[in-house]
């Protein structure tokens, strides 16, 4: 066992990075739904990007958090 639990950063963190996808293009979704547009130019909402970027960070995140309950 370590000191500092260095043995489980890595895993910690794709779990953060995974999560953080997954909110984050939830999230563009969810604006997109109500209609709001972002405010900088040339800004448009790709469905099959959300999708897959989304699907990347559930990958990630179920993975890391099955090396973490393992």
């Amino acid at each position: 066992m370590d000191i500092l639990g260095l043995d489980s950063l890595f895993a910690e963190m794709l779990l953060g990075v995974g999560l953080a996808m997954v909110l984050g293009n939830g999230f563009a979704w969810w604006k997109h739904r109500r209609n709001e547009t972002p405010d900088f130019e040339g800004a448009e909402f790709r469905p099959g990007r959300v999708i897959f970027l989304g699907s990347i960070g559930l990958f990630i995140a179920a993975w890391a958090a099955v090396t973490l309950l393992t």
